[in-house]
């Protein structure tokens, strides 16, 4: 007999879903998962991962294109795009599998198939209905479409046409500059397209901080990008083996011509067809609303991760789900997550990264800040790096000496960014930071220098 009773049953093996479901078994919950198709979600199958293993075969071309900078010779430098993305879905594969053990090891029941809420405390999958006091939805998102602007596959790519991609395109165009859109515009740039960035928004990666996008859009067209920032893109007319796009700029409208389009518009939670219907479950703009505890209207369910709202980071959907099973379970000394905490990281080329108020928010929110930054030119791991371009930038209250925010630019900070957001959840301020000692010769070394940088003390700019 197939066990239908469960403390709790988990709806999505994501990244939210199933550290949810690890977390609850280890606090002796009988736990159910349902995933209607890939073990670790979207993330770990058709996002960050995948996307992550193309953007490092770009980066170890563009290192082969410079290698005569670092005394190197390489003959019949090339790639092979079939080859790339097969390292990329192999990969995804082997950490499918990897999720898959935990599941087991951690005894949690797995089914297979689409989940429906079947009634107070009833989950229905397949034939099959499951019973549970609490249920968590982490059913994630899909990419957003625009009427006129849907996917085909062959000319008009979304991101998963992206990360199996048959060619390279000689004219690519990208919708949309958010981390995704950059991530496919620099490695499809890295390969060889000729890039055309369209986004709504006066500029580009509009969710950083401005001084930080606007080094990334000088940066991007560097490396040969074409960006239109305040810009839509009207229609797009399909040819044998181009598209016509059309893009409005103001008044204007101009026409490009490109051999292939990739959609990265935003996202829209899956929250059809869950049985939300007679329950008290709100619904916003596709995201379930949530509390602190990440409960929902309807006693009982709750829900994590993407379908519940921004920021669509897979870490912050594993945070949430530890936090609502913690707090089901009645562990001590949970603590409600803190938005400003998430550190955010775009893997392009060079690599973005933030956590915490960007000096605009902190103004508008009413600080008196105090700004420090340090240039990646005034770095000796940086130079002999051969990565002297990028910026460091730290954000303080002037009052108290808080950290509010750090913003990034440059080689591997999406590594670094990390030592700033243990430093927002320590609630450190500028005294603590400035007495901590960092290696040398490091990259870190700009953290310190940046956080000097803001009070009048630095030693290297």
């Amino acid at each position: 007999m197939v066990e239908t009773s469960f403390d709790l049953v988990v709806v999505g093996g994501g990244p939210g879903g199933y550290v949810a479901a690890i977390r609850a078994a280890q606090l002796k919950m009988r736990v159910a998962l349902i995933e209607r198709e890939h073990l670790g979600g979207i993330c770990l199958n058709w996002g960050c991962i995948p996307t992550k293993a193309m953007l490092r075969s770009a980066e170890m071309y563009e290192g082969m294109k410079h290698a005569a900078d670092y005394g190197l010779s390489i003959q019949g430098q090339g790639f092979d795009l079939a080859k790339i993305i097969e390292r990329s879905r192999k990969i995804a594969a082997q950490l499918n599998d990897g999720v898959g053990y935990l599941l087991k090891k951690n005894k949690v029941t797995v089914f297979d198939g689409a989940a429906k809420l079947a009634g107070s405390g009833k989950v229905q999958v397949g034939k099959t209905t499951l019973t549970a006091k609490n249920i968590i939805l982490a059913t994630g998102a899909r990419a957003r479409t625009l009427p006129g602007l849907e996917a085909d596959g062959k000319l008009i790519w979304n991101y998963k046409n992206a990360l199996t991609a048959d060619i390279v395109p000689k004219r690519l165009l990208v919708v949309g500059s958010g981390a995704i859109g950059i991530e496919f515009a620099s490695f499809f740039n890295s390969m060889g397209s000729a890039v055309t960035v369209v986004e709504v928004m006066d500029r580009i990666l509009p969710v950083e901080d401005a001084e930080i996008s606007g080094l990334a859009h000088k940066a991007f067209e560097k490396e040969g990008f074409r960006i239109i920032t305040s810009a839509t893109v009207k229609s797009l007319k399909k040819g044998k083996d181009t598209v016509l796009a059309t893009i409005k700029t103001g008044d204007k409208d101009r026409d490009i011509t490109v051999d292939r389009v990739i959609l990265a518009v935003g996202i829209v939670g899956n929250v059809e067809d869950l049985g939300l219907e007679g329950t008290k479950i709100k619904v916003d703009n596709t995201h379930i609303e949530i509390d602190q505890w990440c409960q929902t209207g309807e006693a009982g369910v709750y829900a994590i991760g993407d379908i519940a709202g921004p920021p669509w980071l897979a870490h912050k959907a594993s945070h949430e789900g530890v936090i609502c099973v913690e707090k089901i379970a009645g562990e001590k000394n949970v603590c409600p997550l803190d938005i400003s905490r998430i550190p955010g990281c775009t893997y392009c080329r060079p690599q973005v990264a933030s956590v915490g108020m960007t000096e605009q928010a902190a103004k508008d929110a009413g600080y008196k800040v105090k700004v420090g930054r340090f240039p990646f030119m005034g770095n000796g791991k940086a130079i002999a790096l051969g990565e002297p371009e990028g910026l460091v930038k730290t954000v303080f209250d002037a009052k108290t000496g808080e950290l509010l925010g750090a913003h990034m630019i440059g080689a591997e900070v999406t590594e670094l960014i990390q030592g700033y957001s243990v430093a927002k959840t320590l609630e450190t301020t500028e005294a603590e930071l400035m007495n901590t000692i960092f290696p040398h010769p490091t990259l870190s070394e700009m953290m310190h220098e940046s956080v000097l940088d803001a009070f009048g003390k630095a030693i290297h700019f």
